[in-house]
């Protein structure tokens, strides 16, 4: 059975939203629209009023690193 995810799991969740938006600049989406990317992942089962500025950044920043080793490893 999958892992369920939580705002917690920023490495995990940005592994999933690099394999499910390939085609985006983490860094170029706005807080917003990855907060909707986030809740909409299959995986993911926390309560969506539970994100923060900071949970939120981390996901980018993990999200950016798996962008970052397709794109220039």
């Amino acid at each position: 059975m999958p892992k369920e995810l939580t705002w917690d799991d920023a490495e995990d969740i940005g592994i999933l939203l690099s394999e499910k938006h390939s085609e985006l600049d983490p860094l170029n989406v706005r807080f917003t629209d990855l907060h909707r990317y986030v809740t909409e992942l299959l995986e993911f089962k926390d309560d969506p009023k539970k994100s923060s500025e900071g949970k939120l950044e981390a996901i980018q920043m993990a999200w950016q690193q798996e962008f970052l080793d397709r794109t220039q490893g």
